[in-house]
């Protein structure tokens, strides 16, 4: 499922970057902060908004916010262009469910592959041995 969250919900809040990039760093506010409250937003079912805060919960504060923030570019839009596709990444991630696994047996033609290599292992170990006087 390609879930997209809609630009309506998000806030976006711009602050100065840190790190090198000279006199443009210092007076340019370049990092953007998203944010997302998952625990209002209309775009989710019940199931979907349990998912994403079960599975994000690390990332959520304590009123529902998911934020995620970008500062590695020189723009501004860039980093909010950035911050943007990291937040729909990772509530991609949250809302995906993995398929079962069906357990399954090796078949005999594996189980006799494997067999057959470990005999023949087995044999290059017993050549390795050291040969008594007596054989």
């Amino acid at each position: 499922m390609a879930f997209t969250v809609p630009d309506t919900e998000l806030r976006y809040r711009a602050s100065r970057a840190s790190g090198p990039g000279g006199q443009h760093v210092n007076k340019t506010s370049t990092r953007i902060e998203v944010r997302w409250n998952v625990a209002e937003s209309a775009s989710l079912s019940e199931d979907q908004r349990a998912r994403i805060l079960e599975r994000l919960h690390r990332r959520i504060d304590s009123d529902g916010v998911l934020r995620v923030a970008a500062g590695e570019r020189r723009s501004q839009r860039a980093n909010r262009e950035a911050a943007v596709r990291r937040l729909n990444t990772l509530v991609r991630g949250a809302l995906h469910r993995r398929r079962p696994r069906k357990p399954t047996k090796p078949s005999r033609a594996a189980r006799e592959r494997r067999l057959e290599r470990k005999r023949r292992r087995s044999a290059i170990k017993q050549h390795r041995r050291r040969v008594d006087a007596d054989d």
